[in-house]
């Protein structure tokens, strides 16, 4: 079987040895295992996807908007009359970027000699020769907007059509108020895939959600997705005000005996990954969304753009109250889980490659699916 990005089933047997525990009885160490097969950081994502680039309100109509996808340079045009297109951010004509020029009309002129591209990217105008067809046109990408967001379509332009592009999170839904997020993190972006699926890392959140573990309720998996659901459960110590927004209540007793009040369910949708909470009653009462694009050609540093969306209670301006309690309280959580994936990526550069060895298996499906769906890449250094 070959996956949309090109994978094949050999290369994942391969990987699923990759992620193998010591086996003393043979001598195999986990560092020979760990070079046996693919190396999930060397997995690119898969451009036949709609990927954000940037959000909506940072492109101004007539000012070009520089953006980049991969180590493609994009240039996002908002013209004084029709829809938002997208373009290679290089003037076909000395490789200088179209995000420094100017917009006239529906078309943008470079800043260096005035040739004037328009939404196809044809050359429309090289104003000293004044003559149809002189010009060489640049690189069109499909480009759409939704939930605030703006995605380009950076694969195959065929594919863009019959693709859906994502209808994030809860923005439109008047019950909910959103957030939104987007550090930039100097890591490849399945590290950031396995530090959301993983929720048995609370202890590195301890300073910020005091005693809590996550209890494992199950997973499930298909062609393109995989999710693991949790609840969650206070072993002791106060429960912050911001948590208890987002997970609800938890009493301060015994672990098993505490009731399920909450389902959290965690889910990547390649490329995508969610995160959402359910209530006891079936209620959905916070949902994430999150998109990690790769910035340079090596997809080392990653973008995010996030979207958090929470329910709002019966009074309603309780939550308005908080929600600048819940923004710092979500952000010291992201900025801990961001500098742990960094040392991690940094592990990688100084060991030459994934040492992980992985031993659970929500994570192990994980795995399986962002090499299966990824597109393979040989890098040449590290």
């Amino acid at each position: 079987m070959t996956s949309r990005g090109g994978t094949s089933e050999a290369m994942l047997q391969e990987s699923r040895q990759f992620d193998a525990p010591n086996d003393p009885r043979s001598g195999v160490t986990s560092d020979h295992i760990a070079r046996s097969g693919p190396d999930l950081r060397r997995i690119d994502l898969n451009p036949d996807f709609w990927h954000p680039v940037a959000w909506s309100h940072q492109v101004r109509r007539g000012r070009p908007f520089a953006a980049r996808y991969a180590g493609e340079p994009l240039v996002l045009i908002r013209p004084e009359t029709g829809p938002l297109y997208a373009l290679e951010d290089r003037c076909a004509h000395r490789q200088v970027p179209l995000s420094k020029g100017k917009i006239e009309g529906e078309t943008i002129r470079c800043c260096y000699h005035g040739w004037a591209f328009d939404r196809k990217g044809s050359c429309v105008t090289v104003p000293y020769l004044n003559k149809p067809g002189n010009g060489r046109g640049v690189r069109a990408y499909p480009c759409r907007e939704s939930g605030g967001l703006v995605f380009v379509f950076p694969g195959n332009p065929e594919l863009a059509a019959r693709t859906p592009v994502p209808q994030p999170c809860q923005v439109d839904n008047s019950e909910f108020r959103t957030r939104r997020f987007d550090p930039r993190v100097e890591c490849h972006y399945s590290f950031m895939h396995e530090n959301l699926m993983d929720m048995n890392h609370q202890f590195l959140h301890r300073r910020q959600m005091g005693q809590i573990t996550a209890r494992f309720m199950g997973q499930g998996k298909g062609e393109d997705f995989v999710e693991a659901r949790y609840s969650f459960a206070r072993k002791g110590g106060d429960q912050p005000l911001a948590e208890r927004l987002l997970f609800g209540k938890h009493k301060d007793i015994d672990v098993s005996q505490q009731p399920v009040d909450e389902i959290v369910t965690v889910r990547t949708s390649y490329p995508y990954q969610t995160l959402q909470i359910h209530d006891k009653d079936g209620d959905l009462v916070m949902d994430l969304w999150v998109a990690y694009v790769p910035q340079g050609q090596d997809q080392l540093t990653t973008q995010t753009f996030g979207l958090l969306s929470v329910k709002r209670p019966k009074w309603k301006f309780l939550l308005d109250l908080a929600w600048p309690v819940l923004g710092v309280f979500t952000d010291r959580i992201f900025h801990e889980d961001k500098e742990v994936v960094e040392m991690e990526q940094q592990a990688w550069r100084e060991l030459g490659g994934d040492h992980n060895v992985e031993v659970f298996p929500v994570v192990r499906n994980l795995r399986d699916l962002l090499i299966c769906s990824g597109v393979p890449t040989v890098r040449t250094s590290l």
